[in-house]
């Protein structure tokens, strides 16, 4: 593409170098070649994209310093220049072609494929099962019976999509990972103690633009769904228990665990190796910082705290409470270490 067609799809202002430019790929400054496009938010990748071999940066618009002296490159002003250099990373690097259904695939009755669709070697469809237009399936994955697909989507090798899974359009669904099998949920006995297995026969809802990270799990719900709202991105190896509804734009890293029936607010941020109990609810935009924990039945909010305040510890805290409890725990410590003082001192 050239950058002239990149900015009529994007938006930004080029300040420096021709339209024309034809852009080949994104790199970073380190490893550019000059066909390919960089960005710059600070004067420190400034400098870099300066020394760089890129034929062309991005760097942030309205400055009140004047423009670095890019030599021959070609310079795109944008308010967000990451954001910015994501999405034109997104349209260098378009689809791949469809290529039908592969000979080796298992397409059970009345299958429904839209136009486009690619179905991978191997790759297994239920009955009724339904893929939007443009969807790739890839080698081995399973689609249960009746599992809804929308358009554009992708789902790579070896996932499992139980049945009773409707996805929206432009889902990604990583390699391993495992889309609405049953939750945990077991009934005792109090007389002898063996454990039966309450209902699960809810369903899973994924919205659009929903990312699903490689051998993470989401389970059905057990009489009703469990809800993954639009645009949240899951991390690999993160597990959603039954019932639970997660907000929308929300980020889950990488092993982090939400037990049934809880919430997570709209723009929530759970950073690695969280624990959410069950009929937990974590608010809008709360940020967990690794290993924090919300016990169960508990609920978390950004109520009097400024934004993007991190909360950290078990249960979940300011991280400036939670530091001001350690240093104080280690004073402490240390007093205890020395002993008492005796009468003499």
């Amino acid at each position: 593409m050239t950058l002239g067609e990149l900015i009529e799809a994007l938006g930004g202002k080029l300040v420096a170098g021709s339209p024309e430019f034809v852009v080949r790929g994104v790199n970073s400054s380190a490893q550019a070649c000059p066909s390919d496009l960089i960005f710059a938010e600070d004067f420190a990748s400034s400098a870099e994209a300066q020394a760089s071999n890129a034929g062309a940066v991005v760097l942030r618009g309205g400055s009140p310093e004047p423009l670095p002296n890019f030599g021959n490159k070609q310079v795109v002003e944008a308010a967000q220049p990451r954001l910015w250099f994501a999405r034109a990373g997104k349209l260098l690097n378009p689809a791949k072609a469809a290529t039908g259904v592969h000979p080796s695939a298992v397409l059970g009755a009345e299958v429904g494929l839209g136009e486009g669709v690619t179905i991978g070697p191997g790759a297994v469809l239920g009955d009724h099962a339904i893929t939007g237009a443009g969807t790739r399936i890839e080698a081995g994955a399973v689609i249960g019976d009746g599992v809804r697909i929308g358009e554009n989507c992708r789902i790579y090798p070896r996932a499992v999509l139980y049945a009773g899974t409707t996805l929206g359009n432009r889902v990604v669904v990583h390699a391993g990972a495992v889309l609405g099998a049953d939750g945990f949920g077991y009934v005792r006995d109090s007389a002898t103690g063996a454990y039966t297995q309450f209902p699960q026969q809810g369903t899973l809802v994924i919205e659009d633009d929903v990312e699903i990270g490689a051998n993470s799990t989401v389970d059905r719900g057990a009489l009703r769904e469990t809800r993954i709202r639009r645009g949240t991105k899951i991390d690999n190896l993160v597990h959603v228990g039954h019932n639970c509804e997660i907000g929308e734009d929300v980020i889950l890293v990488m092993g982090t665990g939400i037990s049934g029936s809880s919430t997570v607010g709209k723009g929530a941020v759970l950073a690695g190796q969280v624990g959410i109990g069950d009929h937990a609810h974590v608010g809008p935009g709360v940020i967990l910082g690794g290993q924090a924990g919300v016990l169960s039945g508990k609920t978390v909010t950004n109520e009097g705290l400024r934004p993007g305040t991190v909360l950290w510890g078990t249960p979940a805290r300011p991280l400036t409470q939670v530091l001001r409890e350690i240093a104080i725990v280690g004073r402490m410590a240390k007093r205890s270490a020395k002993g008492p003082k005796s009468d003499k001192e």
